[in-house]
């Protein structure tokens, strides 16, 4: 990702330019074809991606002006400025539209409060989004191992671990917080949490930066993508963004509406475009972002995971946030990768959950048959599965109660149930209890 070489959009739109279009349009009339946001596919491309797109035989940068103006025409500002006080802006083509409807639908479909069996089988899920976003910020510890600390309390030791931890118990901190507003307080608090215990960039936990020394380069030949606005208007910016945040924009009695998972994406955007804090601003907006999402109804965003696929496409990202502040602050390009993002990661989502669903089915059936089925409850179900799935693995009270959400006693007291039923063997290390899961389980329900 290089700045330089990205070619500047040769035109920008102007009012004044109008009457001259008109007459254009009139006299080349291929160039109705762009009489729309995006390109026939309903991309919506940056100069140096659409000019390829123009026939040779015609003028890219009269079609470009036409595309512009129709961007123009359908702009919404924001009450939100760079650092110039040039307003954000953005618009909503048919096939943004369309993708946030889809995201609505898909998040009421599958929100895991209508089905018991569904929330059990994604609780895991928020240590997968701490996992990756760690890794998003250059953590290098295993999945395994990572999730293996989580499960088990165990104390971090390296500051990879501790981002891993600082992430988990963020997300956890943003569940507990959505229906509070926000303030300058609570994204001190927020980064507080997500960086306790590290030392990148000499941050300091839960302050924002005191000077300009911050830029953000392109990571090859030290080319300054972004330099963030000055530290001195910091806490005076982010009072604006959090009035941003705790507006009404419902569209009711006469209200600007803005679509509650734009304004998530804008609320992440601009954290990032601020750069409030020496460190730790990617894993702060997307709390935020998170925030606002479980604020406005989203529950089923507690268990989605957006770091695991902005991760595998890093230059992507901070091209998205690229053309949005060379295109006069057109926050669209980001807003469409941002739900791009979203819209993968309910794939994946959705097909682990259709995968697990499949492997309980094929427990609940030969369970059916056994003579424990009745007596077993759908937490001891599931544990019978992932049993039957490995052989030799070790359950202890500590990941029940973490995967499932219930007290030590109780999880206990399923554990010893399936050692009865022979499922699981019981074994001490030290003076804890823990459980293993047996080869033969499936004669055993058989027989």
């Amino acid at each position: 990702m290089s700045k330089s070489r990205i070619e500047k959009a040769p035109v920008t739109f102007n009012i004044s330019e109008l009457p001259k279009l008109m007459n254009e349009l009139q006299q080349e009339s291929y160039l109705t074809e762009y009489f729309s946001e995006t390109d026939k596919k309903g991309r919506y491309l940056y100069w140096n991606e659409f000019k390829w797109r123009v026939p040779k035989e015609h003028n890219a940068k009269k079609a470009w002006l036409i595309t512009k103006w129709v961007r123009f025409t359908k702009r919404k500002p924001i009450e939100l400025c760079d650092a110039n006080g040039v307003e954000f802006h953005f618009c909503i083509p048919d096939s943004l539209q369309a993708k946030l409807y889809k995201i609505a639908k898909l998040s009421g479909e599958g929100t895991p409060n209508n089905s018991i069996q569904q929330k059990y089988l994604i609780s895991s899920l928020v240590m997968e989004e701490a996992i990756s976003s760690a890794q998003l910020e250059g953590a290098s510890t295993t999945r395994r191992v990572a999730k293996k600390m989580l499960v088990e309390e165990r104390k971090p030791k390296s500051e990879d671990e501790q981002m891993i931890l600082n992430n988990y118990l963020l997300m956890n901190e943003v569940k507990s917080l959505k229906d509070a507003p926000l303030s300058i307080d609570m994204i001190k608090h927020f980064h507080f949490i997500a960086t306790t215990g590290t030392s990148q960039n000499g941050v300091v936990s839960g302050e924002f930066r005191d000077d300009n020394e911050i830029v953000i380069t392109d990571g090859v030949d030290g080319e300054i993508l972004h330099q963030p606005p000055t530290y001195k208007d910091i806490e005076k910016r982010l009072e604006k963004l959090c009035t941003f945040a705790n507006s009404n924009h419902s569209g009711d009695e006469g209200k600007s509406f803005i679509d509650p998972i734009i304004k998530a994406i804008i609320l992440h955007f601009m954290v990032g475009y601020e750069h409030p804090f020496a460190d730790g601003n990617g894993r702060t907006a997307r709390a935020i972002f998170y925030w606002f999402m479980l604020k406005n109804g989203f529950s089923f965003f507690e268990y989605l995971s957006i770091s695991k696929l902005l991760k595998e496409a890093p230059i992507k990202y901070g091209m998205a946030y690229l053309y949005t502040e060379i295109d006069e602050n057109d926050l669209t390009y980001f807003i469409y990768y941002q739900t791009n993002i979203i819209l993968r990661a309910m794939e994946e989502l959705f097909g682990y959950l259709d995968a697990k669903s499949r492997e309980l089915e094929e427990v609940l059936v030969l369970l059916e048959d056994s003579k424990v089925g009745d007596l077993l409850n759908f937490i001891q179900k599931d544990i019978v599965k992932k049993a039957m799935k490995n052989p030799g693995r070790i359950f202890t009270t500590k990941e029940i109660v973490k995967d499932y959400d219930i007290s030590d006693n109780t999880a206990r007291k399923y554990l010893k149930s399936l050692v009865k039923y022979k499922i699981l063997a019981s074994f001490k290390e030290g003076r804890t209890v823990n459980y293993i899961a047996l080869a033969n389980i499936r004669d055993v329900l058989i027989n």
